[in-house]
C-alpha cells in the first residue's frame, strides 16, 4: 500500500528542480493561506454576516407588525424607515408572491438571508434575489392579499472591510510567490547551465571556458567538472601526439621493408610480405582513426537525407537501395557521422550482396537502419562487436582485411553525439544495424 502511494506520487509530482522547489515553497504558503481564510470566514465574515442579516431581518419583522397595526401612519411609517434605516419599501397590493427565491448555494449572504427569513416568515411568505442589483437587494415578504418590496442595500448585510482584510491576506501571498519564483528561477539557472555545459562535452562538442556560478555548493560542482574537463582534454592531446609520433615512426621501418622486398627474389615469399605489411598499414591507420580526437569538428546543421544520398552514390553500387525521409535536419558533426555511415555500409558490401538503407523519423530522434543480406552474427556476439579490435573467430569477421574497429568507431562515434546503436537480424536474415540519433 506505501509502495503504491509513493510511486503515485513520484508520478505525479513535478520531475525538473525548478518546479520542485517550488512547490516545497508555494505549498506552505498556499496552505496556509487557505488555513486563514477558512478561520476568517468562520470568525469574522460569517458570523458578522449573520448578526447583520438578523439585525435586518428584526427591522423588516417590526416594520410588517407594526404597519399592520390600524392606528398606524403607515405613510409616515415607511417615511420613518427609509429615512432612518434605510429601507426603500413599496407595498404591492392585490398580487401574488411568487413561491420561489434565487440563491447561490456559495454566498454566506443568501445563505444566512434563507435562514433569518425562514425562521421569522416560513418558508412560503417570502422571496428574494441578489444578483439582479449590483449594491441591492431585492426582497418581498407577504402581505395579506399582496407582498412587501424591499430594496435592501448590500452593506446591511455584509462588511466592507472584510473584503478589504481577505484583499490583504490574499495580496502578500501572491508576492510571496512571485519572489520565490525569481528566486528560485536565478539559482536553478547554474544548474541547467552545468547540465548543458557537460551534455555538450559528452556529446564532443567545444566548450569555452565554463564558469561557475551560484550557490556555493554548485560553484564547487562546476569548478570540479571544469577541472575534469580540462584533464580529459589534456589527456585527449597528449594521446593524439603520442599516436602521431607512433605513426612516423612506424611508417618509416615499413617504408624501408616495402623497399627490401622489392629485391627479393623469392616470389612467393615477396608476396607473402607485402600482404603482412600491407595489413599492419591497414591496422595502423584504423588505429589511428580510431583513436583520434573528434574534439576539433563544430558541430553544424545538415541533412542527413542528402548526406545519406552523397554517401551511396559514392559507392556506385546498384543492390544499395535506400528508402530515405526528405528535409531531415539534424545539428552533428557531419564528417564524424559520415565516417560511421560508411564503416556500417563497407562491413555490410564486405559479407553481404544487397544493402538497403532507411531513413527515418519518430519523435525526437532520427532513425537509420541498415539492413543486408549476409551472414549476420549470433545474438551472444551483438555487444561484443562493439570492443575494439575483437572478431569473430566465425562467419562475417573471418576476413584477414578487417582488423575489428569498423563498428567500435561507427558505435563512439554516435555515442558522442548523445544516440544509440544497436545490432538485431535483418529481413533478409543478415544483420540490422539500428543508429537512433536526437533531433
Amino acid at each position: 500500500m506505501f509502495s503504491g502511494l509513493s510511486n503515485f506520487l513520484k508520478n505525479i509530482l513535478p520531475k525538473r528542480l525548478f518546479y520542485r522547489a517550488l512547490l516545497i515553497v508555494a505549498v506552505p504558503v498556499l496552505v496556509l493561506q487557505l488555513v486563514i481564510t477558512v478561520v476568517f470566514f468562520d470568525s469574522l465574515w460569517i458570523k458578522t454576516n449573520k448578526g447583520m442579516t438578523k439585525a435586518l431581518i428584526n427591522e423588516i419583522n417590526l416594520f410588517v407588525e407594526v404597519y399592520g397595526n390600524e392606528k398606524t401612519n403607515k405613510d409616515e411609517l415607511k417615511n420613518q424607515f427609509s429615512l432612518f434605516i434605510d429601507l426603500n419599501i413599496e407595498l404591492v397590493n392585490n398580487k401574488n408572491l411568487e413561491n420561489r427565491y434565487t440563491e447561490r448555494w456559495f454566498s454566506p449572504i443568501d445563505r444566512t438571508l434563507r435562514r433569518e427569513l425562514k425562521s421569522n416568515f416560513g418558508t412560503e411568505e417570502f422571496w428574494f434575489d441578489t444578483t439582479s442589483y449590483k449594491e441591492l437587494i431585492d426582497l418581498r415578504i407577504k402581505y395579506q392579499d399582496g407582498y412587501f418590496k424591499f430594496l435592501v442595500p448590500k452593506d446591511r448585510v455584509t462588511s466592507s472591510s472584510a473584503r478589504i482584510f481577505a484583499l490583504w491576506i490574499t495580496v502578500p501571498a501572491i508576492i510571496m510567490v512571485i519572489i520565490s519564483l525569481i528566486f528560485l528561477k536565478n539559482q536553478t539557472r547554474p544548474i541547467t547551465n552545468l547540465a548543458r555545459a557537460a551534455e555538450r562535452f559528452g556529446k564532443g562538442e567545444d566548450i569555452e571556458e565554463f564558469k561557475p556560478s551560484g550557490a556555493l555548493e554548485i560553484r564547487q560542482a562546476g569548478h570540479e567538472f571544469d577541472k575534469m574537463r580540462k584533464r580529459i582534454l589534456r589527456h585527449l592531446n597528449q594521446r593524439t601526439e603520442m599516436l602521431s609520433g607512433i605513426s612516423h615512426d612506424l611508417r618509416t621501418p615499413l617504408t624501408r621493408m616495402k623497399l627490401l622486398i622489392a629485391f627479393i627474389k623469392d616470389k612467393d615469399l615477396a608476396t607473402g610480405l607485402t600482404e603482412d605489411i600491407n595489413e599492419m598499414e591497414k591496422m595502423l591507420n584504423e588505429y589511428l582513426q580510431f583513436t583520434s580526437s573528434s574534439y576539433a569538428e563544430k558541430d553544424e546543421m545538415f541533412d542527413m537525407s542528402e548526406l545519406i544520398k552523397e554517401i551511396v552514390s559514392k559507392y556506385n553500387n546498384e543492390n544499395i537501395q535506400k528508402d530515405l525521409l526528405p528535409r531531415v535536419y539534424i545539428s552533428g558533426r557531419k564528417n564524424l557521422i559520415s565516417r560511421c555511415l560508411n564503416n556500417i555500409i563497407d562491413n555490410a558490401l564486405k559479407y553481404g550482396n544487397k544493402v538497403e538503407i532507411k531513413l527515418s523519423k519518430e519523435n525526437s530522434n532520427i532513425l537509420i537502419i541498415t539492413d543486408d543480406d549476409g551472414p549476420g552474427i549470433p545474438n551472444k556476439e551483438y555487444e561484443n562487436v562493439f570492443k575494439p579490435f575483437y572478431k569473430i573467430d566465425k562467419g562475417r569477421a573471418d576476413s584477414k582485411s578487417s582488423v575489428g574497429l569498423g563498428l567500435s568507431i561507427a558505435s563512439d562515434i554516435i555515442r558522442s553525439h548523445g544516440g544509440n546503436i544497436i545490432l538485431d537480424k535483418s529481413k533478409m536474415n543478415g544483420l540490422s544495424v539500428k543508429i537512433f540519433l536526437p533531433v
